[in-house]
Parts: structure tokens; sequence; C-alpha cells
């Protein structure tokens, strides 16, 4: 069975409405909401890629991170060949645009294999066991950690980071964090406007279940939100998990604002309706959206769930007015033409 109106099948809107089920009872009973099921849900995929709003000029700009520029290639082409290699450019900006996973952080703590007690103050540093073999992934391969009291253990997972970069290195991945990730450089990083840099240096350095990566992420995400500074990560692969998070957190309102105010009714209405599907319990989620009544769908959201009501009222109004003035412009062209 197949739904036309929102082109998903009828077996994954019953797994959406089971995932929004369980995500308000998470959040009734107190425990910790996974943002992984809902970041992944198949309508929230799409608001997030037409929020990006891909611009191939963007995507395949140089970056300035120490590495030679290449001489660039200039070609004659035909048209059809055009077309092909245009074609290509959007599978690759496709693929550059693959976004972070969001996921729910991993605190758990390390499973407990023995308790050997007659082996303390045997050695005086731990012990660390790696399976280095081939061909098994870094998350399932076993590492296992003798402590000084002699317990046995799995190993936590900065320890499990430590060992797979030190057997199996990734380009550009350290061993220790580097110092741009603490707090007083990350901030002046964030002052000046470094938030792509920032965020690419995280997706590298860390795994997206890592405590210390969802603090940085989040603090780069709001420092962006707080200067407005959205074009910034507009069209990068940063982008959908920026807006995601301001969803999840109930802090769309600085981003509506932008939306309306650059006349983007239509990634407006996607913002609100990526807020009702993460935040199903708002007041406004019932709103449904008709074409052609973009105001009426922003007004509703902005009365029941803006925190800054008076700001977007006001923005929103002007908006309103600019589409009237344009459409009785374009009423006068056509009468002067001799169009009805």
């Amino acid at each position: 069975m197949f739904c036309r109106s929102c082109n998903m099948s009828f077996k994954a809107q019953c797994i959406s409405k089971i995932n929004i089920l369980r995500h308000i009872t998470n959040q009734t009973t107190g425990v910790e909401r996974d943002p992984a099921p809902v970041f992944f849900n198949a309508n929230v995929q799409q608001l997030l890629k037409k929020l990006t709003r891909v611009d191939l000029r963007t995507v395949f700009r140089t970056k300035r991170y120490g590495v030679a520029l290449k001489t660039p290639e200039y070609k004659f082409l035909t048209a059809e060949e055009l077309n092909m290699v245009m074609k290509e450019a959007q599978e690759k900006a496709e693929q550059k645009l693959q976004m972070p996973p969001v996921v729910k952080a991993h605190v758990d703590e390390p499973e407990v294999l023995s308790y050997d007690y007659e082996l303390q103050k045997h050695s005086e540093t731990k012990f660390v066991f790696t399976d280095i073999s081939f061909g098994i992934s870094d998350v399932e391969r076993t590492i296992v950690v003798r402590d000084l009291n002699g317990v046995l253990r799995k190993a936590t997972p900065d320890e499990r980071l430590r060992m797979n970069e030190t057997y199996f290195p990734k380009p550009g991945r350290k061993i220790r964090m580097p110092h741009m990730f603490e707090k007083e450089y990350l901030k002046r990083l964030l002052d000046q406007g470094k938030y792509e840099f920032v965020l690419d240096r995280a997706c590298l350095q860390f795994e997206p279940d890592q405590p210390i990566y969802q603090d940085i992420t989040a603090t780069t995400y709001e420092a962006v939100d707080t200067a407005r500074h959205y074009s910034s990560l507009r069209s990068t692969r940063h982008f959908g998990p920026f807006a995601f998070h301001l969803a999840w957190n109930r802090c769309i309102d600085n981003f509506l604002l932008d939306l309306i105010q650059t006349d983007r009714l239509d990634e407006t209405v996607a913002l609100i309706q990526l807020y009702h599907i993460v935040n199903p319990e708002a007041e406004s989620a019932s709103a449904k959206y008709k074409p052609g009544l973009e105001h009426k769908f922003i007004q509703a959201y902005v009365e029941s769930d803006s925190k800054k009501r008076s700001v977007l009222e006001l923005a929103l109004q002007a908006n309103v007015e600019l589409h009237k003035q344009r459409a009785e412009t374009e009423a006068g062209i056509r009468r002067a033409h001799g169009h009805a």
C-alpha cells in the first residue's frame, strides 16, 4: 500500500508513528530521548535536504585547510556533454552533502568480565588487549582492559578510540584530542566564524555517539544561531543536523525570522513541518499546510508555539504586504499589456 501525498509506504508511516509515540513516552517518563529514529525518518530527511538549499558553487568551492590546490582544468563541451557533466556534479554533490548522523550519546559503563583480585598490585600499569585482526569494524573489535585491581573489563569509548587509532589510524585523526576543541580555543574559533572548519574536524576526530562530539557540535550550532550566520553552513553537510538541532531543542524562531525576512516561504513551511514532526505534542502540530496558504500555516505556529511572537508577527505582516504589492504590480503590468 502506498500514500501518494507524502510519498511513503503504509509500513513506513506506521513505523514513523511508532517512533513518535516512543518519543512522547520517553519525554513524559523522564528518559532521555533518542533522536536517531526521528532524524532518519524519510520525511525528516527530505525536509532537511530542502532546508540545506543545494548550491553547486558552494558545495565544490575550495576549502583552505592547508592542502595544496590543484590546477584548474578547462574543457570545451557540447550541450550534451555539459548536461552529462552537470548530472555527475549533482550526484557528487549529494555524496558530499551526506549529513553526519544524529544519535543518542553513548554513556554506558564498560561491562566487567571477571573479578580477579588476586592479580592486584601485580603491575603498576594497566594492560590493554586488542584484537587487531583485519576485516573487523572498529565498533565490533574486541578490546579489553586489565585494571590495577585485577578487574578485567571491556574498554571505555575513549580507550577504544585510542586503540583503534593506534593500530588502524585514520587520516587526519589524532590519538590525543586537538587543543582546538578546548573551551578557550573553541570559543576563539567560533568568534571568528570558523563554524564549518570546527564541524569538519569534529566529524574527523570523534564518533557521532561520543558526548564530547555532541557538546562541540551543539556549542557550534548555538553560536551560528545566536549570530544568525546561517549562510556560513548553507549548502554544507552540516546544515541538516544544524536545523534538526534547532527543532529538537525548540529554538527555531531566529532561523524562522531569517527565512521570512528573506522571503523563503517554502523553506519556512518546511522548517515548521520539521518542528511538528520532531515535537508532535506542539500546539500548532494539528495545523495542516495547504499550497497557497503559507502565511496562514506560519501564523498558526507563531500564535501557538513561538517564543518571539511579536517580532515574527511583524516580519510576517511585512511579508504579506510585500506579496500584496507584488501581486498588484503584476496585475497592473498585465492590464497595461491588454490582458484581463
